[in-house]
């Protein structure tokens, strides 16, 4: 890294929010891989008219492509990777109906703009910049755009960490938090399916024949619960239940979803120890574990630290103080940070509600944001 000096020449915030709208209208929920590729289509259209170099590969399992692009100049040296995702929790219809597509004052509205279209295109914007300069950045800079980070980018986080490899940096474009502030360490996610099968019996005449799976898996619940420490910065969400089949019949199975946040691996594994661990209080029934790690966490290690401020550098010669944080929530940072690769999340725009009816960026954030993704691409080394 060298002094943060960059050049911070003028961008057009309305040509900046016009992209990003044109992105959040492709709606595209995680699950529906035609519908992402729609957004890689455009993704990839845009890359090709700014001379970038396409890597893209087909999606499996249902799941859109991943696509890569990358500067055609730096050869296959280590560089800057930048991680998006393309992916929302929206379902399609949303933009015409609970979070329709509008500006009102400083916030615009829209699915996935907060979460993360308005970050995944700022940081192409900023690469346009730069080439319209007729700048080259001092590293290559490879661009990744992930299909289905929202449900934990199971058929991409393999390819995430071996790219991660290949580069000296990862900037990853997840919104900004609490008012602009960037990612330098993430909790790790654990989930888990468990499952208890019980013995069904007629619930009037033979209730003494029965082990409800239900009543076994209500105990399970609430130890697991029980686990939350919020000064230990960890959290357990038991998101999903399903059971039973009608109510005159002592339920035979019943399944959870659980959702664990952990600080570190140490926490990680004394979770992962309970849970794996579970026994039935009632004898007749049998538990059944399904899980493990989803993303590690990482903290902000040396190389982490140098990065931010380097960052921070940068940030005060545009104008602004840019300050960092740890968040319980997972992204596709965790993967690269958790391998010791430095890596700055958050660095997309400012706003609020994500995955909510509400969502919103702020529009004065689009520029600053942009000058910052700037900065970071010239002056990285």
């Amino acid at each position: 890294m060298d002094d943060a000096k960059t050049n911070i020449a003028e961008l057009d915030a309305e040509e900046i929010l016009s992209g990003v709208i044109g992105w959040v209208e492709i709606e595209s929920p995680s699950h529906d891989g035609e519908a992402v590729n729609r957004v890689a289509d455009q993704v990839q259209k845009e890359s090709e008219q700014m001379g970038l170099l396409i890597d893209r590969t087909p999606g499996r399992d249902g799941f859109g492509d991943i696509l890569k692009t990358r500067t055609p100049w730096g050869g296959d040296g280590p560089g800057i990777l930048v991680l998006s995702h393309i992916d929302t929790v929206h379902p399609i219809g949303i933009k015409d109906t609970k979070n329709q597509i509008r500006r009102e004052g400083d916030k615009v509205y829209g699915p996935g703009i907060y979460d993360m279209k308005a970050g995944a295109y700022i940081a192409m914007h900023a690469m346009r910049h730069l080439i319209r300069q007729g700048k080259e950045t001092p590293l290559p800079v490879t661009f990744m755009y992930i299909p289905e980070e929202e449900i934990g980018s199971p058929t991409s986080q393999d390819m995430i960490r071996e790219e991660a490899k290949k580069n000296k940096y990862v900037l990853v474009t997840e919104p900004a938090r609490e008012g602009g502030k960037i990612v330098t360490a993430r909790n790790g996610r654990l989930q888990y399916k468990i499952h208890v099968k019980g013995v069904p019996s007629h619930a009037g005449s033979r209730h003494m024949d029965g082990h409800s799976a239900i009543k076994e898996m209500a105990k399970i619940i609430l130890k697991l619960e029980d686990l939350t420490d919020y000064d230990k910065g960890q959290t357990c969400s038991v998101g999903v239940i399903n059971g039973g089949t009608l109510a005159n019949v002592v339920p035979e199975d019943c399944e959870v979803v659980v959702d664990f946040r952990i600080p570190d691996m140490e926490a990680a594994n004394e979770v992962m120890t309970f849970v794996e661990g579970l026994v039935p209080e009632d004898e007749a029934c049998e538990i059944t574990v399904e899980g493990g790690v989803d993303r590690p966490p990482y903290e902000k290690f040396e190389e982490i630290a140098a990065l931010f401020d380097h960052a921070k550098g940068i940030a005060k010669e545009i104008g602004f103080d840019l300050q960092d944080l740890k968040t319980g929530g997972g992204s596709d940072g965790n993967f690269t940070g958790a391998l010791g690769i430095p890596t700055l999340d958050g660095l997309g725009a400012d706003g609020h509600g994500a995955h909510s009816n509400n969502e919103y960026i702020y529009y004065s954030s689009l520029v600053e944001r942009c000058r910052l993704m700037v900065g970071l691409m010239e002056t990285l080394k």
